[in-house]
């Protein structure tokens, strides 16, 4: 008895896994967590960007609350002024700091945010 022809025997094609070449924020991350010499670099770009940041604003409160006593030493007059029955020197040193303050500070973490936001989007910046 002739056998009966057979069906061709079923093959599975699978498609391959198409390697990617890495990107470059691949790269960049590699050596991030690698902690290599180009990732430690990045790293300190930003500390750099972060510490120049708190040192200027820094700056600015110690030139913005530290010059006024000196502005009342170097010219007396001023320290004489009363603004609604109340020395300018109280007003501005006891009130008007702690708003000044809380503005400094409300910049610094807004413009550290930017910063890392910055670190964050180089990081992950595609290859061109």
């Amino acid at each position: 008895m002739p056998r009966a022809a057979q069906p061709p025997r079923r093959t599975r094609i699978v498609l391959a896994e198409v390697s990617r070449p890495a990107s470059r924020a691949d790269r960049t991350r590699s050596e991030l967590a690698q902690q290599t010499r180009v990732g430690e670099t990045l790293v300190q770009g930003l500390v750099r960007a972060q510490l120049t940041l708190a040192l200027r604003l820094s700056l600015l409160v110690l030139i913005g609350l530290g010059g006024l006593p000196w502005l009342f030493a170097i010219a007396p007059s001023v320290g004489r002024v009363t603004v609604l029955g109340i020395n300018l020197p109280w007003l501005l040193l006891g009130v008007v700091a702690f708003p000044f303050l809380i503005g400094v500070g409300w910049a610094y973490v807004r413009l550290a945010e930017r910063n890392e936001q910055d670190f964050t989007d180089l990081v992950q910046r595609p290859e061109r």
